[in-house]
């Protein structure tokens, strides 16, 4: 066979291995390795292919933040912010209907603007939300949906870990990547929120109601959140103002979290151990990943697939608006199989050179990070879209009365916002990029 066509055969092979159950990293690892072999005839130079690839994807200084986000999102947790956060947004909408769902999206997306893991928000809020979802008469399957969506924007309002990842691959700009998200995931949890509204008009069964809240409460909750949006500014603002690098800002915020919670007498010496050490482990996991991936698409580029591609592509003559939604469907499929880190580390190098290639009438960069909000928002959809929704899975296990079919039924309302606001920022590019410098 050529190295054409062991590149393009090497994709169907990594996906068996993963429907095997072998883990994504050593999945796409052992695939580039073979493949290299293959093209190559000599294990020698795929041994120092391993060797020139650690060094190169782990010298990279901006893959030091994804430990940072990692560590503030865990002092965010300790620290009680996800508590303050889901009671201020209680004491201004939960007396309406459907409102302490609502309550719990808006925390959801203050807690994401200082957490960056979509998994780790579902689950955070869903310690912090669900009971009192459930005190106040909200059905078991809409409780789940809604605080499953509601995780989703965990991963989307900046700061985010895959963002950066994202910015790595495609040598973008990380602050511009955050700003750029910012209004998508506000627009995110509007759509949410509105969702809720016809859900519970659909279903008045569905939420109970809460009494009002004094507006001294409500100022008091309000009061206690500040240190959230004082770190959010800090980090955020920090970056995109120059004042520091994202990498330097990551650290700040990790600090910032670190003093609140320490504040709050919520980090002792064995919690800042287990912070610390879960920090490890989560990191070495994601780098096993990204070397993976690394790996596989050396092996790729060496291949030519993605050039090829890129080729065939605009010989075909297939209109940009075409080939960019038969990618975002890809991407929906698969995200419901896969998780969105190893789906961007994966498709990106052989997805972007097809993009980048086309004519959207936007300069390169902007056609950049346009596609990878895109690309983040669909493979976000994919943790709540059943049959296998991770973040459907997480916030379910909290609730043992509920069926997973009650939630699935549920979700799809959610859902449908999700694609509904998908086709409203490939129509208007202009909602992703307005903040954005020309």
């Amino acid at each position: 066979m050529t190295p054409l066509e062991i590149g393009a055969w090497s994709f169907p092979a990594l996906l068996v291995l993963i429907f095997l159950r072998v883990p994504i990293g050593l999945a796409m690892f052992s695939t580039g390795f073979v493949g290299l072999y293959l093209v190559t005839g000599s294990t020698n130079l795929a041994l120092a292919r391993l060797k020139s690839e650690s060094f190169t994807t782990f010298s990279n200084y901006s893959l030091s933040i994804v430990p940072m986000f990692l560590l503030m999102g865990y002092f965010a947790t300790v620290g009680g912010m996800s508590q303050a956060l889901f009671k201020a947004a209680e004491g201004f909408l939960g007396h309406r209907r459907g409102g302490v769902a609502m309550a719990a999206v808006g925390a959801c997306a203050g807690f994401g603007a200082i957490c960056g893991s979509s998994l780790a928000t579902a689950a955070t809020m869903g310690r912090t939300a669900l009971p009192e979802l459930r005190r106040y008469g909200y059905s078991g399957g809409f409780s789940t949906a809604t605080l499953a969506a509601g995780g989703t924007l965990g991963i989307l309002i900046p700061p985010s870990v895959i963002l950066v990842i994202y910015a790595i691959l495609t040598e973008q700009n990380i602050a511009k990547l955050f700003l750029a998200a910012l209004a998508p995931g506000l627009l995110a949890a509007a759509g949410y929120m509105l969702t809720i509204s016809i859900y519970v008009r659909l279903y008045p069964n569905a939420a109970g109601t809460k009494p009002a809240v004094p507006w001294a409460q409500r100022f008091d909750a309000l009061w206690r959140v500040w240190p959230v949006l004082m770190v959010f500014l800090t980090v955020v603002g920090g970056i995109y103002g120059g004042i520091f690098t994202p990498t330097e800002g990551a650290a700040v915020g990790a600090m910032g979290t670190a003093l609140i919670a320490l504040n709050k007498g919520g980090l002792s010496g064995r919690v800042l151990t287990e912070g610390l050490l879960s920090t490890a482990k989560t990191t070495g996991f994601i780098f096993f990943i990204v070397l993976g991936a690394a790996f596989y698409n050396g092996f790729l580029a060496l291949t030519r697939v993605p050039q090829e591609l890129s080729a065939f592509v605009v010989e075909q003559g297939f209109a940009p608006m075409v080939v960019l939604c038969l990618i975002l469907v890809f991407y929906l499929i698969f995200g419901c199989l896969m998780d969105s880190l190893s789906m961007i580390l994966l498709t990106v190098p052989i997805f972007f050179p097809v993009i980048s290639a086309l004519d959207f009438g936007m300069t390169t960069e902007h056609v950049a990070i346009w596609f990878g909000i895109l690309v983040l928002i669909v493979v976000e959809v994919g943790l709540i879209t059943p049959p296998v929704g991770m973040n459907l899975f997480i916030i379910n296990a909290m609730d043992k009365t509920t069926s997973m079919i009650e939630t699935y039924k549920s979700v799809l309302f959610f859902v449908a916002s999700d694609i509904v606001r998908v086709i409203i920022l490939v129509a208007f590019p202009g909602i992703t990029l307005f903040l954005i410098a020309p």
